[in-house]
């Protein structure tokens, strides 16, 4: 099972560890704030009252361990500079970090930051739905009740045609365009591959390997969808 550590349980912060919670992700909750962690209590797996600023601290608690951190501070932009640096150099392979600034985000990826975000951009529903499931490259809301997401297929489904999957019968979703990687031949003769989208792809399509399916429906249904 995948394991994240969130880092400062600010209204974001809070928001991811709940979220990703709700999904049944194991979530280490972390802020210097006793109250704030107090408040994570029994909605998370485990919070612990720590100074993230402190490195020897992240390494006793074993942070290395962890899939992917989150760094959610929003008191001073050098404390989330620290942090994302110390995780790097601890091993945490994947580190997302929230940003206040363009300029706080160039430094975020100079000092190794995987992916940033900013908060007023992106729902915190919206990372932990891509986050909490890794066939899912993105999700957009188009309304309370309806949504898109782009999915990979697993395997067993692979050079089977849509009329035979029968997303559309088993999960009342629509496969709207399907994107591929097409090969070509580049002027100095070198193969190379290039995107191509397949718009309103009928029941005679073929899945083919590498295919990302874009497919729209009730986000109840698209979230059954991603169990296959």
């Amino acid at each position: 099972m995948k394991q994240f550590v969130v880092i400062g349980l600010g209204r974001f912060g809070s928001s991811i560890a709940k979220a990703l919670s709700i999904k049944k992700i194991d979530v280490l909750a972390i802020d210097r704030d006793e109250a704030r962690v107090r408040e994570m209590e029994g909605i998370v797996g485990q919070t612990v009252v720590l100074d993230a600023t402190d490195e020897k601290a992240l390494k006793e608690l074993g942070v290395a361990d962890f899939d992917t951190a989150i760094v959610s501070m929003g008191e001073t932009i050098e404390d989330s500079i620290m942090i994302t640096l110390s995780l790097k150099e601890l091993g945490v392979q994947q580190v997302i970090v929230k940003a206040q600034s363009e300029l706080h985000a160039k430094i975020l990826k100079k000092v190794g930051a995987d992916r940033i975000i900013f908060p007023e951009r992106e729902m915190a529903e919206r990372l932990a739905e891509s986050l909490a499931s890794p066939k899912i490259f993105d999700f957009i809301e188009l309304s309370d009740a309806y949504g898109i997401i782009e999915m990979v297929l697993p395997k067993r489904l692979i050079d089977k045609t849509l009329a035979q999957v029968k997303l559309r019968e088993k999960y009342a979703v629509s496969v709207i365009a399907i994107k591929r990687k097409v090969p070509y031949t580049k002027d100095d003769g070198a193969t190379d591959f290039r995107d191509e989208i397949l718009i309103g792809p009928g029941g005679n399509d073929e899945i083919i390997a590498g295919d990302v399916l874009i497919i729209m429906g009730k986000n109840e249904d698209l979230a059954k969808i991603q169990k296959i």
